[in-house]
């Protein structure tokens, strides 16, 4: 039994359609343009829409055409895109080293706050490894 083949790797503008459908769950594509006009006032719904239609023929979309207007939907969860994306960043940026993205990410993009959360994460999670048996 093969495996099927990954989805692609979707760009900046369909992660940004791919946000707001995470967030909102399926929606038509007024109402995704309508978000996206939020964040971008200059944003087209013609564009919205094509890109959508393209998103959908690319696999990265799912498509509820027994309605209308129709309703799009991630075909992946934000967690296993990510997941990949990652993956693909420590691959091609870090030659493959999750520790040279932490530390990088801890040096340059870590508030105080947020390394005050992470160490207490990793605190944490050493002294319930400390209890166990």
């Amino acid at each position: 039994m093969s495996k099927p083949a990954p989805l692609p790797t979707p760009t900046a503008a369909e992660l940004d359609l791919l946000r707001i459908l995470w967030q909102h769950g399926p929606l038509d594509a007024r109402a995704v343009h309508d978000f996206l006009a939020l964040e971008r006032a200059d944003a087209s719904y013609a564009t919205v829409l094509r890109q959508l239609q393209l998103m959908h023929g690319k696999g990265l979309l799912s498509r509820d055409e027994s309605r209308r207007p129709q309703l799009y939907s991630a075909v992946e969860a934000q967690a296993k895109v990510q997941t990949s994306l990652l993956k693909d960043l420590i691959g091609k940026v870090f030659a493959g080293s999750g520790k040279a993205l932490v530390l990088t990410a801890l040096r340059e993009h870590v508030s105080d706050a947020e390394r005050l959360e992470i160490e207490k994460i990793l605190s944490s999670k050493g002294s319930k490894e400390d209890r166990q048996p």
